[in-house]
Order: C-alpha cells, then structure tokens, then sequence
C-alpha cells in the first residue's frame, strides 16, 4: 500500500456508503483505494479519477457510459464492476477487490515465466478479453499491469492455479475520445501498442490480440521486444519491424511459442487472429502441444504429473485448463497393433476406415457424415464466397454525422482518421473512404474515412515586438513566408524588433503566402528639442541648424500670431538627418507688435501700452523722473489685446 503522501480522501465515506481504508496505487489517470462497502460490509476497491481528467466533460460523460457497459460483462476473469458515482466534482468507480498482485510484480520478482505457466496465465487473460469483444468493447490497454494474479483456489502455490483478472476495461476508450482532436493521440501503452494505432489512432479487436502477444513475448524472455530513448521512437518501431521470436533471446524455448507470438503480433492487422477468442483456442492448442512434448520426454516409468494438470478438480470449472489427455474418460477400447511403434497417420486413418466399413451401423455413420459434410461444405462454401460480404455504402460527399449514421445503418463501424485539407470540399466532409464504395466487405467490418479540413488557411500570428529569428518562427510553424521590408527608426522597440507587419496580425492566409516585417532600427541618432511656445522663426532657425528638415501648418488660437503651438515628432524623439519636423503655428489675426517703449517715461509707456488694450505691470518705482530700462515681452512680439506686459522702470 502507497502511504508515502498524505492523503485527503483516507477516512471519507463515498455516497453514504464506502468508506475508504487505504490508497493501493496512484496511476496517470486516476488513483485505487481499498474501501468498505459498509452497506454489504465487503471489501472494495475504488478508482477515483484526477483532478484534471474530472474537469473535461467529454471524459466524464465517456467514463460514465463506459463504466456502465462495463459493469454488464459478466465474467470470472474480469475484474468486476460494482457500482459508479462521483465524490467533490470526481467520478469513480466501485470494483471488485482482488488479493493478489499484478502479473508486472509477478515479472519483476521472477523476470520471465516458464512456457506453460504463460500459456496458463494467457488463457485466462484472453477469456476475460474475448467476453469483452464480444460485447463490442476494446480494451486498448492490455499489459501486465492491468493483469491480476489473484490467489490459487485451495491455496495452491502453482501459478498454473492462480485465477488471473484483466481490470482497466473502456477507461482507455474515454481518455482516447476526450482528447479526439484530429491529431491522433496514441492511447495504448508503447511497449505493447499495435502498429495500426500508431499510424492512424483506430483500434478494434485485433489491436488487443497483438498486445497480448507482446505481454506473451515479456512473460516468456523477461523483456519487451522493443526500447528507445522516447516513447515516440518506441511506438513507431511496431510499425517498421517485426517482433522478434522469443528464442533469440531465452534459447531452448519451443518452436510453437515462437510461432504464437508471430501469429498474434503480425503487423498487417488482417493476419492475426480476428479476436481474443480466436487467438485463445490457438494458445489451448499450443499448450496442449507443450504438455504432451514433455509427458512424452519423460520416462514411462515415472508418472510424475504434468504442470498445467495439477489438481484440476480442485478448481472451479470456469478456471479449469484444457486437459491435453482423456483423463477422466471411459478407457478406450484395444487399438490395433503396428509392426512400427510410430504408425503413420495414413495406416491410422486406413485402419479406422476399414472398421467403419466392416459393420452396417459403420456405413450407415459414414454415409450420413458424407451427407452432413457435402452441405456443411455447400453452406460453408456459400458463407465464406457470398453470404458474409456485403458491400461497401457510398459515404464520400456527405457530413461526419450523416455518413456515421449510415455506415451504423449498413451494419459497419466507422473511423475517422486526423483529416485533410481541401480547397474545394468544405469542412467535415467525407473525401475518401477504405474499402471504397460498393467493394464488397466482410459484415460488421471497419469503413476507414478521411474528412475535409475546409481550405488550408492559417492566421498571421501576433509577432510585433518579437525578434526577427522568433518572428520566424512562429511564421514558419504556421507555413507562412517571412519577408525583412525596409527597416524604420523607433523610439521604444530595440534594434531588430517587429514594429509592424504586412498583412496585419488576424489577417488569414495560405500556406507559402509571404509576410512582410518591418524591423526597428532602434532610436534615431538626433533627438528633437522643444520648440513649443517660440516664434516660429526662431524654431525653424533651431530645427534647421541640427539639420533636420521644417514643416509649418498654421492653426487658428488664441496664442499670439506666428507663436509654436505644437510640434510632430513630439520634443525627445529620435529622428535622423533630413528627417522633416512639422511645427503647427498659431494664426491670431488679433494679435500685433508689441511697440518699443524703450526709454520712455513709466508713466506716459504704461497709458500708451494700455490704450492698445494691453494690461500693464509695472516692476520697480514708477516716479516723475522714471524711465523703462526693460519689458517682458520683448519689443517686437506678436502680442494679443488683454496680454499681460511687465514694464522694468528706474529713477533717475
């Protein structure tokens, strides 16, 4: 039990009824706890799912359909499925509690299986996956952890007795359709993943059998066939190679076991057997092969019992192996002696027909089973060459939905692949189909689609402030062609910085089309003084003697006439040689000169200052022997009726 973190949920009771006891394991998608179901007073365990899967609705939604399906198969190699619910926002589940361990603790103690306690542990293992394809599920995660090894019925030590339970079914399914977003994304544990789902992302029945060939593989040599630096690189070696037989690498290992795993681990999903249940009547077979090469090894006189037959009354039926010998059967009746200790099959089959023969009830027997196999072979005949086709439906042209609904009506299960891009078949449209229309097909088999992903278009990123090397980039990632246009100065983005982008950001384009960047040069090398509040030639006189190029608009205001009002660029900012600065000048047609009253009496400058309707202050002692010394402003300036002017005066 995993009691190294502190957990929240020890000691809560779920829905009013479980009570939970301990944290068993804590796995990517969910976490397991014993519990007590206080109701029944049994022992559970329970699956509660994370924190991030419980807040996609689509998962949740997915989980819950495929927990109830789940909870109907019926079988006593699959771990059982109780009860469902939801606990703080968290959907979990309510299983069967195994005593046990898993079959990846069982490698990890002992590192590889002797063939026939494999043999044994796959059986169970298969039967458990073919209740599930026959109830249309698949498991798309089978491994040696999702693998029980429950205790031996009677206590037994033999693995060969131990009663083996596959658990994790459909939760695999709901991850896999949480994140169905065209991409593909492998569900499957890599070690053990098929080649179809690395490829195209569909998985059916045939996808288990080949993960249960891996695990056959693994339980035989202790290994996997395949490893890599990443996962990626494992995934796609299923795809480019073929296992390798299991006697590479644990020499001495029979023929048939080799064989088995290339019969389950083909690449091509159309040579393996079609389901679990196929692939187990071959793994029976082959065990039987297995025990019967080591009976016969053995000298006669030393009945030692066979592994894989040790007590197979004191399991329950369901658990039982197939006996490879007629223990337990009427003793058969004398057969006939050959002058060869190994007779041929033919003078066996020779003999056997000559009894036949020799007696009116024998006749009778052959001539009826001739009869039964002339129409076992016509109705089998017919069956495999007509009756089990049908053919394909046309689905190319229509929606998703629609062509999902009438392959489901035809009788054939649809895949949708990642999709592709066309420029004249609008979205969600079918474009191709596998087996295209009107091949014939095996009923109820897959109809593969590719859907339209509309016009290939992509959006011009949003890379203003962006370095060129990172602008291209993000250009790139979206297919699109960066362009370097002419370069500006700018005050606030550093040298080789975006500062704008031909198209412009949002704008929709196709792949290849190009996209011009403008690149800042950084601050330019003058910087534009303050001329605000100057007459207009003395601004142009200072602009000019920096070398930078006058501009003047006149605006009507009240400040003097000729008088800066304002200034484009704004006082601070970069500008380069010749640059042209734009000064806005105030047009007062009420303003004047101001008139030089210089040296005049205090008295007689401040009336006549004020009789042009100037306000006058007079600064010093204005006196009869008084004279203006100085004024604020200046002679000359362009003034408005009501300025205020400063007259400086002095005795003399």
């Amino acid at each position: 039990m995993d009691t190294q973190v502190a957990d929240n949920l020890l000691g809560s009771l779920l829905d009013g009824r479980y009570r939970i006891r301990g944290r068993v394991a804590r796995g990517g998608m969910a976490t397991v706890y014993t519990a007590t179901d206080e109701r029944l007073e049994r022992t559970v365990a329970i699956k509660i799912i994370h924190t991030g899967r419980a807040a996609d609705p689509q998962f949740v939604e997915r989980f819950t359909d495929e927990a109830k399906t789940v909870a109907r198969l019926t079988h006593p190699n699959v771990v059982a499925v109780y009860d469902q619910g939801n606990h703080n926002g968290l959907p979990y589940l309510v299983m069967e509690y195994v005593r046990g361990r898993t079959l990846r603790d069982m490698l990890t103690e002992r590192r590889r299986l002797a063939p026939v306690e494999a043999l044994a542990v796959l059986e169970q293992m298969l039967a458990a996956i073919a209740t599930a394809h026959r109830a249309g599920l698949v498991h798309r995660d089978v491994k040696p952890e999702n693998v029980l090894i429950a205790e031996a019925p009677g206590g037994s030590a033999e693995l060969v007795d131990a009663v083996v339970k596959v658990a994790d079914f459909g939760l695999a399914r709901a991850v896999a359709a949480s994140t169905d977003d065209g991409s593909g994304q492998l569900m499957a544990t890599v070690a053990y993943v098929a080649p179809e789902l690395v490829t195209s992302g569909v998985a059916d029945p045939r996808s288990d059998v080949y993960a249960a060939g891996i695990v056959l593989f693994e339980m035989l040599t202790g290994r996997v066939p395949y490893d890599g630096d990443r996962p990626v690189d494992i995934a796609w070696q299923h795809v480019d190679r073929d296992v390798p037989p299991p006697s590479r690498f644990v020499p001495g290992l029979p023929p048939i076991a080799d064989d088995l795993v290339a019969r389950a681990t083909r690449r091509d999903p159309a040579l393996r057997p079609t389901d679990a249940g196929a692939l187990l009547t071959e793994v029976q077979q082959a065990r039987e092969v297995i025990i019967a090469a080591a009976a016969r090894a053995r000298p006669s006189a030393q009945p030692t019992v066979v592994v894989g037959q040790v007590r197979p009354s004191d399991r329950p039926s369901w658990a039982r192996l197939p006996s490879p010998g007629p223990a337990g059967r009427a003793r058969p009746a004398p057969q006939p002696q050959y002058a060869d200790e190994d007779p041929t099959l033919v003078e066996r089959a020779r003999d056997a027909y000559a009894r036949v023969k020799g007696s009116p009830r024998g006749r009778m027997a052959l001539t009826a089973s001739l009869v039964v196999l002339a129409l076992l072979v016509l109705v089998g005949g017919w069956w495999l060459g007509f009756g089990r086709y049908e053919a394909a439906p046309k689905l190319t042209g229509l929606d998703r939905a629609a062509a999902e609904a009438l392959a489901r009506k035809a009788g054939f299960t649809a895949h949708f692949d990642q999709g592709r891009f066309s420029e004249e078949i609008k979205k969600d449209t079918v474009l191709e189909q596998d087996p295209p229309p009107g091949e014939r097909v095996v009923k109820g088999s897959d109809i593969n689609m590719t859907l339209s992903l509309g016009p290939e278009r992509y959006q011009v990123p949003d890379i203003v402030g962006k370095t060129w090397e990172l602008a291209v980039v993000d250009l790139s990632a979206v297919k699109l062609q960066p362009v370097k246009g002419t370069a500006q100065y700018s005050d606030t983005a550093p040298a080789n910085t975006v500062i704008a982008v031909q198209p412009t950001v949002g704008t929709e384009l196709k792949p290849g089309d190009k996209v011009t960047l403008i690149l800042s040069k950084g601050k330019a090398p003058l910087t534009v003084p303050n001329v605000v509040g100057q007459d207009q030639a003395a601004a142009r006189a200072t602009l000019e003697g920096m070398g930078l190029k006058v501009a003047i608009t006149f605006q009507k205001s009240d400040k003097p006439n000729g008088q800066v009002i304002a200034q484009n660029p704004v006082d601070g900012s970069g500008a380069e040689k010749d640059q042209t600065i734009t000064l806005t000048v105030s047009e007062n047609p009420t303003s004047f000169a101001l008139p030089d009253v210089m040296n005049w009496g205090c008295g007689d400058a401040k009336r006549q200052l004020e009789s042009m309707g100037l306000g006058v202050q007079v600064d010093g002692q204005m006196g009869e022997n008084g004279w203006v010394r100085d004024m604020d402003p200046k002679p000359g300036t362009m003034v408005n009726q009501g300025q205020q002017i400063v007259i400086r005066c002095r005795v003399v």
